[in-house]
């Protein structure tokens, strides 16, 4: 796991990398992927619930 120490280097070594100005624009859009990546994990569950509830029904059926 990552400390305090290691957190601290990593931003500052990304400051100067990419400097103050960029920093936001990069959160933004990794903010953005986190959220496209959420909506498609939940997408693909939805699917997977929608699938076992439709095998249940048609068991049922039978």
């Amino acid at each position: 796991m990552l400390g305090t120490q290691e957190i601290i280097i990593i931003a500052l070594i990304i400051l100067l990398l990419f400097g103050g100005k960029k920093i936001p624009e990069l959160m933004k859009g990794l903010g953005k992927g986190v959220k496209s990546f959420k909506e498609g994990v939940n997408g693909i569950e939805d699917t997977l619930n929608d699938d076992k509830t439709e095998k249940r029904k048609e068991g049922q059926k039978e």
